[in-house]
């Protein structure tokens, strides 16, 4: 197993992608702690997980809180001992122009997408570094590295910043032995993309951007995420793993 004797904190779990890398991480050997502000569907999960011989820890996680980080990792150590690895995946997205955008809604986006992955980190580098060292895991976009002309503007800029944050948290850590990188999907079909790809234009559209020919499915980046949450990455720190199907090849 990949991730024996490991244990893994993951945001925004209860759903989509969050969700099959808690399953994945379960699966592979990791003890696993995973919030969301979705209760029932993050108890569903972790139901599920156990089910299947995993070991798994829903909590209650708003990644804009202080507090709920410091719970969340004092959950993993009080409960397993440690804190190995951390997937800050947590995340939301606002399609349209600049103009139809507001500074309520900047800061709503920067609040989760860029805070949420600060405040992850910020939490987490202690108790990585009296376990040794760890793995920080920063979901970031495509929308990072490329303008689009289909999403806010705010959701590019937030992106970016965690590309930029990953890197620092990378430079600052590696004499602590954290490493840190961020994963860089394209279109993925996830419940937070699913109301856009159910127009089938717009799926048509999307899809013939990519050269692979189809959007990403949640487990091909949790695959990635699992790669760089194990040993098997332990020269690779400050980097961006792209999974777009070919998209930013163009």
């Amino acid at each position: 197993m990949r991730l024996a004797g490991k244990v893994a904190l993951i945001s925004g779990g209860a759903r989509g992608q969050g969700a099959c890398e808690a399953r994945m991480f379960a699966s592979e050997g990791a003890r696993v702690v995973f919030g969301d502000i979705l209760d029932d569907l993050g108890g569903q999960v972790e139901a599920e997980i156990r089910e299947l011989g995993g070991e798994a820890t829903y909590i209650h996680l708003d990644v804009t809180q202080e507090a709920d980080w410091a719970a969340a990792v004092q959950t993993a150590v009080d409960r397993y001992g440690k804190l190995d690895i951390l997937v800050n995946n947590a995340g939301i997205v606002s399609w349209g122009r600049l103009e139809d955008s507001s500074g309520a809604e900047w800061d709503r986006i920067m609040e989760v997408n860029g805070k949420g992955v600060f405040l992850g980190t910020l939490a987490a580098i202690p108790e990585m570094r009296r376990a040794g060292g760890g793995s920080i895991i920063n979901i970031s976009s495509i929308s990072g590295l490329v303008g689009q002309d289909t999403v806010q503007a705010a959701y590019n800029a937030s992106k970016g910043a965690v590309r930029l944050l990953t890197k620092t948290t990378a430079i600052q850590y590696a004499q602590d032995g954290i490493r840190a990188n961020s994963v860089h999907p394209g279109s993925v079909a996830t419940p937070m993309t699913a109301e856009r790809q159910s127009d089938p234009e717009i799926l048509r559209q999307s899809e013939s951007r990519i050269p692979l020919g189809r959007v990403g499915q949640p487990e091909d980046i949790a695959y990635g995420v699992l790669f760089l949450a194990s040993d098997e990455s332990s020269f690779v720190t400050g980097s961006e793993l792209v999974i777009d199907g070919g998209f930013t090849a163009m």
